[in-house]
């Protein structure tokens, strides 16, 4: 599944974040003008998931990896429950 975040957001003008929700992982680009950030997160080592969605406005999706917190912007509320649901969801089978 892949979530595009909203051109309107912050800091999504012109190149907005990506969320890649794949079978093992997660990829989550970044991009900028001259170079972007991909980071690949297995869900095994994805800690803590938080969510702010305020009233009016985008939503935030904040995931904790040990020592790391990766922050991304711009997501309507719907895509962040789904984005969310799917990282637990994967989160759980590879417990068992």
């Amino acid at each position: 599944m892949k979530f595009t975040a909203s051109r309107l957001s912050e800091g999504n003008k012109v190149f907005p974040a990506e969320i890649h929700l794949e079978e093992n992982s997660i990829e989550i680009k970044i991009p900028g003008l001259f170079s972007g950030d991909s980071k690949y997160l297995n869900y095994e080592d994805i800690t803590s998931i938080e969510v702010d969605s305020p009233m009016i406005g985008f939503s935030t999706i904040r995931l904790f990896t040990t020592g790391n917190k990766i922050e991304i912007h711009g997501f309507s509320k719907s895509d962040v429950k789904q984005i969310r649901k799917t990282i637990e969801e994967n989160r759980s089978k590879r417990r068992k």
